[in-house]
């Protein structure tokens, strides 16, 4: 199946042409941070800490300048609003009361994130 590409008039008169499908972009994050599970009997029960990997997926359609999220823009949002929650930080004080198991943690994130992302050309997290 074939998809005609999607033209952009420009202000020279020229057509810019831009990928016509929903586009995925992501960045990476790492941050240090140390936790405690509750209800838990593993090593997780005490005090440790770890080096996580994040990395926040944007995909919508393409703009006028033929991106789909400016990668600067999602680094902002990163560290306006998660970085101070999570970076060389105790989580269990620093995140909602919950298990800061990855899997909540990650709802967390979602939610942050998707709370800070606009509403348009279709973007998703």
């Amino acid at each position: 199946m074939y998809f005609a590409p999607k033209e952009i008039k420009q202000e020279t008169g020229e057509s810019l042409v831009y990928n016509p499908h929903r586009t995925l972009v992501s960045k990476e994050f790492t941050f240090d941070a140390a936790h405690h599970l509750f209800h838990y009997e593993g090593k997780c029960k005490s005090l440790h800490g770890h080096t996580y990997h994040l990395q926040i997926a944007v995909s919508g359609f393409l703009d006028e300048r033929g991106m789909t999220y400016d990668f600067g823009d999602i680094k902002a949002i990163y560290k306006d609003y998660l970085e101070p929650h999570l970076d060389h930080r105790y989580l269990n004080e620093t995140l909602p009361y919950m298990n800061t198991t990855a899997e909540n943690m990650v709802y967390w994130i979602f939610q942050t994130m998707s709370q800070e992302l606009p509403d348009e050309r279709g973007l998703r997290m």
